[in-house]
């Protein structure tokens, strides 16, 4: 079976020879697990161990009062504590009491730590501030479409800046891409999805990631009581994708208190399931306070469980591949109009799926009231005029 790279891993692997831990999080079934043993494979040496922290008997190794011990149980791999030893645990979650172990060995020992975990909102707590200064972490997300084109063998070359991207579009490498962009917008990025040979084999991943984040993130991580109200609230953000969020209105739809839809909203986005992107504002409290409007981690969720627009479709592909850019916000006044993506405070983007002369023209202005100059439309469609991105080159 080929095992296709993520982006991510040249990253990491330039922290190999730091002493930090390195933890890896992201939504389950994201490539945590392949990305680790693609790396765990390209160390060249032997003292190395990889452990599923899911599974009891290697969760014993770990068990020990004296965590000295820990080594003698790992001598069965074959690893010599006197010399670098690389250690992998898959699912730290499953085992949080093995955190003060980690650390103990960290620090006692010259042990490179792997860690992987579902959860940044357990993750988060899961660290105990001891361990501040001895880790760096990383998130993994679904595919995004470069990352997409290469699991689906096809060669093609982004360019880095936006500048770049509407310089060097070109209708030939737009056809060529522009219906697995339609693949993509449907059945989304986690990477056993878009290695399916069928539509009907995606259909059916996408409910066993969609059942596996409720079973085991939800229902084991969170304490909700009205578990069925928190899946109300997740079919009815798939119908809302691309709007904004009234807490008000969630809560009476949803039958809870506005408290229990923000801890809702909160685990959520901590689980990486969705994000909530805040408006526009010079004003930091502004922005911080303002309507959110909500996004989710995968297209193949919302089109397998919901049905919206095509149009909700596109932006939720777009904000996806976006935010990988940098911080993303949203601007919106009635007299002055709406700008559906700001990008660090610098670049603004419309969504189109054909847009117009009009259009940029619209949007110029408007982003020229609040002092920035780079504007472009991102459309399905191509158009090779000046400050038309299509969307596949994002």
């Amino acid at each position: 079976m080929v095992i296709y790279p993520r982006k991510i891993l040249n990253s990491i692997k330039k922290q190999i020879n730091s002493k930090e831990i390195i933890v890896l999080t992201g939504i389950r079934r994201s490539g945590k697990t392949t990305l680790y043993r693609m790396l765990f494979n390209s160390l060249k040496t032997d003292n190395k161990v990889f452990l599923d922290m899911e599974n009891p008997i290697e969760q014993k190794i770990f068990e020990e009062t004296d965590y000295n011990n820990i080594l003698f149980n790992l001598s069965e791999f074959n690893i010599n504590p006197k010399k670098k030893l690389y250690i992998f645990l898959d699912e730290i979650q499953a085992m949080p009491s093995a955190i003060k172990a980690i650390k103990y060995l960290y620090d006692h020992y010259n042990i490179k730590f792997f860690l992987t975990g579902s959860s940044s909102f357990y993750l988060k707590n899961l660290f105990p501030e001891s361990l501040s200064g001895r880790k760096f972490v990383f998130e993994i997300f679904p595919l995004d479409f470069e990352e997409f084109l290469i699991f689906k063998n096809q060669v093609h070359k982004f360019a880095k800046t936006f500048t770049q991207k509407d310089k060097q579009k070109n209708l030939i490498a737009y056809e060529k891409t522009k219906k697995l962009y339609e693949e993509y917008m449907q059945y989304g990025g986690f990477p056993s999805v878009v290695l399916s040979a069928t539509n009907e084999q995606k259909k059916l991943r996408l409910n066993d990631i969609f059942k596996s984040y409720f079973e085991k993130d939800v229902k084991m991580l969170a304490d909700f009581r009205q578990i069925n109200a928190f899946r109300d609230l997740i079919l009815l953000l798939m119908q809302r994708v691309g709007s904004k969020i009234e807490i008000s209105k969630l809560s009476v739809e949803i039958g809870v208190s506005r408290e229990t839809v923000y801890s809702f909203l909160s685990f959520l986005e901590a689980t990486y399931f969705a994000y909530f992107m805040r408006p526009f504002s010079k004003n930091v409290d502004k922005e911080v306070s303002g309507s959110r409007k909500v996004y989710l981690c995968d297209n193949g969720f919302i089109n397998n469980f919901a049905k919206i627009s095509s149009d909700a479709l596109f932006e939720n592909s777009v904000f996806l591949n976006l935010k990988k850019y940098g911080k993303l916000n949203y601007y919106e006044k009635r007299s002055r109009g709406k700008i559906d993506f700001i990008l660090n405070n610098k670049i603004v983007f419309e969504i189109k799926t054909k847009g117009a002369d009009f259009d940029i023209k619209k949007l110029k202005k408007i982003a020229g009231s609040i002092g920035i100059k780079q504007c472009y439309l991102l459309t399905k469609e191509f158009d090779k005029k000046d400050n038309f991105i299509p969307a596949v080159e994002v």
